[in-house]
């Protein structure tokens, strides 16, 4: 009876590293895009973030019936809160944007007695920055923009520009109210 010898089953050493070198290469070579990928993921999220204010900003003034600002970098770079314009030297306070002076919810349900629609304060996610301005938003829904508190129609939409590491993103907004943002 003849005995078969049955050939070796498995890879080599040099097999193995071969496989390795060429799985640290394509995994070398993919990380710089996957950051790239999650840094642009983060700006877009903190772009939608001031788009959605913006946007609920102008449909709450519709909808109550007052005038709303959105005060961004208030009170300091990175946040973001809706104010109701209340038409008095409240409006230029330093304070204006702090909860401690101007809490949400309301102090008090009594609509008499003002400010009734402040939002809650709002950090932009993942260290993004924004444009320092006020928007106004009308009961109409029309928009304006703030400068040194007096409304200033807007002509040409206004561009605010969202930065994080050095990567910028832009939401628009028009005088019709129309706001509409830019992502790559």
């Amino acid at each position: 009876m003849f005995s078969r010898i049955r050939p070796a089953h498995g890879f080599s050493l040099i097999e193995l590293l071969m496989v390795i070198a060429v799985s640290a290469t394509l995994a070398a070579v993919s990380v710089p895009i996957l950051m790239d990928v999650s840094e642009g993921t983060k700006l877009n999220a903190a772009t939608r973030e001031i788009e959605r204010e913006l946007q609920s900003a102008r449909l709450k003034a519709v909808s109550v019936n007052r005038t709303l600002r959105v005060r961004l970098n208030c009170p300091a770079a990175g946040y973001v809160r809706t104010v109701e314009y209340l038409g008095n030297a409240v409006d230029t306070s330093s304070n204006r944007c702090l909860m401690s002076a101007f809490p949400y919810p309301a102090a008090d349900t009594e609509l008499s007695t003002r400010p009734n629609y402040d939002g809650p304060l709002r950090i932009l996610p993942n260290g993004a920055t924004v444009t320092s301005r006020i928007i106004e938003f009308r009961p109409d829904g029309t928009a304006y923009d703030v400068v040194s508190n007096a409304p200033v129609a807007i002509g040409a939409p206004l561009s605010l520009t969202v930065t994080r590491n050095g990567k910028s993103r832009t939401v628009t907004v028009n005088g019709a109210g129309k706001i509409t943002l830019q992502l790559q």
